[in-house]
């Protein structure tokens, strides 16, 4: 009989992002020095670690979209390579051919041993609490990735997919095992409320760790938090500045959790994995 991994060990990192890209790369430095020092394979970064508009207007925001030459995915490969990191970060990426065009993409950049390995352009655009993230983003096409980091498969989102419910049994349909959730959740009424609650039901539902990553900031709540297949919260890295929370993924666990509630198992509706078109309007923006 072969053995039980051990785990996979996965830090969350929690910085106030701001316009200052240099600033959000010592933030981004610090974490991955923290990381590797408590043992951790994977790092988790809120979704615009790259850049947060904090006062800059749209155009700004768009203007400041670099691709994967600029200097914040060139760092990302070389604090993975000097660490030994799988990192998942969020950055703003200029859409391909256009130096400037009037949006950019959301990105999740997912980085091993150096290499870009995947990355996911973020499909649900915050357009709700008097927000709209689609004047100034595009919207991916593609359902994010699920993969395989020393054995264990993890899929990947990114802030406002949190409401989508069937996205996280999409990936867990895939595979996942541990549901990882890179954000920037905006402050406002019961919002603080319904990301912990949000990132609990989605752990529950589909008896899977969560790591969830988000910014703090005038702008977003922090909270960067972990729970465990059954719900349990194993972290919590508060209104901290600059925090790091780390947890163990135990298979082990992940097994006992799903043998003893087998609603995955128990299920009698499927989901159907494609993602809807753009309306023409939207499409034409593109």
């Amino acid at each position: 009989m072969s053995a039980v991994p051990a785990g996979l060990q996965i830090s969350v990192g929690q910085f106030p992002a701001v316009e200052d890209k240099s600033a959000n790369l010592v933030a981004v430095r610090t974490l991955a020095e923290r990381a590797a020092a408590a043992g951790s394979r994977v790092l988790l970064l809120p979704e615009m670690a790259m850049y947060h508009r904090v006062a800059a207007t749209a155009a700004e925001g768009v203007a400041a979209a670099e691709d994967h030459s600029g200097p914040f995915a060139t760092e990302i490969l070389r604090l993975s390579r000097e660490y030994g990191l799988f990192i998942a970060a969020g950055m703003s990426k200029r859409l391909p051919g256009e130096p400037n065009p009037g949006r950019a993409l959301n990105v999740l950049l997912l980085v091993d041993g150096g290499e870009i390995v995947a990355e996911y352009e973020k499909i649900h655009l915050y357009d709700a609490f008097a927000v709209k993230e689609s004047d100034s983003i595009t919207p991916g096409d593609a359902l994010p990735p699920v993969l395989e980091i020393d054995g264990v498969r993890v899929g990947f989102a990114i802030c406002y997919d949190l409401r989508f419910p069937e996205l996280f049994r999409l990936l867990v349909d895939q595979g996942a095992e541990v549901l990882a959730i890179s954000a920037a959740w905006a402050r406002g009424i019961v919002k603080e409320d319904h990301w912990l609650t949000l990132l609990r039901a989605r752990a529950i539902e589909n008896t899977a760790y969560v790591f969830a990553s988000d910014e703090v900031s005038v702008k977003s709540v922090g909270r960067s938090a972990i729970f465990d297949p059954l719900g349990l919260q194993l972290g919590d890295a508060g209104e901290q500045d600059l925090a790091l929370v780390t947890a163990m993924v135990s298979l082990e666990r992940l097994s006992a959790v799903r043998a003893m509630l087998p609603s995955l198992a128990n299920r009698r509706v499927a989901v159907e994995a494609r993602v809807h078109p753009l309306p023409p309007a939207a499409r034409s923006l593109r």
